[in-house]
């Protein structure tokens, strides 16, 4: 099943890959209120699809993933008022995509600056084509990328964020691997089958681990040790008490696959 619309084209596939490809070529998929209200949708769509089992979030352009803002926000005639509602909308974007039930994988083929690379350090694993460049170029411009520095704090070294906030020179993802933030660096001939791959074993997990997993992972990443630990007994103690552990047991000692129920 594919659905369209002018900024993203979203479509699933019949073993519960879910495909959202920011599609705005023409202006390097910037963010604007209609591309953002169309990722949004798009997550909430496969959210609501229990069939869904992985997201793949990608870009139809053959050098960008995305430019990041719209320029054109930053300097428009707008009240205080406005400009504030209007940079609710990436955190929002950004939180609604970190909290879907099931894992999102960033198939990286394009070039990810400001906010687009914010985008992709909330995903949950990144594949990335070789010869891709990652950064935050805004202070070039007199600008400053405020909301992003969050996710960039929780995913690079700090050295290595304050060296790409100040200086706003970008990084290949070569680089970006080596620091952790991007899973693996994949050649282009390569890149797509791998993309699949991966897609194809997230989604043959069960999804009630996934989610209770993820949640649980991001529940307890910012809290202090023992805290976490006495967080993460209770997620133990559920989990163990579900069908599908049982399941999972008892085909991996029979040696077949297992039959996820999400219970």
């Amino acid at each position: 099943m594919t659905v369209s619309s002018e900024s993203v084209l979203y479509s699933v596939c019949p073993n519960g890959i879910a495909t959202v490809a920011l599609n705005k070529p023409e202006v390097r998929n910037a963010f604007d209120d209609e591309l953002v209200a169309s990722l949004l949708a798009a997550f909430n769509r496969a959210e609501a699809d229990d069939a869904v089992r992985v997201l793949v979030l990608t870009s139809t352009h053959e050098k960008i993933f995305s430019a990041g803002g719209n320029l054109n926000g930053f300097a428009s005639e707008e009240t205080v008022l406005q400009k504030y509602q209007r940079n609710s909308s990436a955190p929002k974007l950004i939180e609604t995509m970190m909290g879907l039930r099931i894992p999102v994988l960033c198939a990286l083929n394009g070039h990810a600056l400001a906010g687009g690379f914010g985008l992709i350090l909330g995903c949950d694993l990144i594949l990335a084509k070789e010869g891709v460049r990652i950064g935050t170029p805004e202070i070039n411009i007199g600008a400053f990328p405020f909301i992003i520095s969050a996710l960039m704090m929780r995913n690079i070294p700090r050295k290595k964020v304050m060296e790409m906030l100040f200086l706003g020179d970008q990084m290949g993802v070569e680089e970006a691997q080596a620091l952790g933030v991007i899973n693996r660096v994949v050649p282009a001939g390569q890149f797509e089958a791998l993309v699949q791959e991966w897609a194809e074993k997230l989604a043959s997990k069960s999804p009630l681990m996934i989610k209770l997993g993820k949640k649980a992972f991001q529940e307890q990443q910012d809290r202090p040790l023992f805290e976490a630990f006495r967080l993460l007994e209770h997620y133990l103690t559920l989990a163990q008490n579900t069908t599908d552990v049982k399941e999972g047991v008892a085909a991996f000692m029979e040696k077949r696959a297992p039959k996820w129920k999400g219970c």
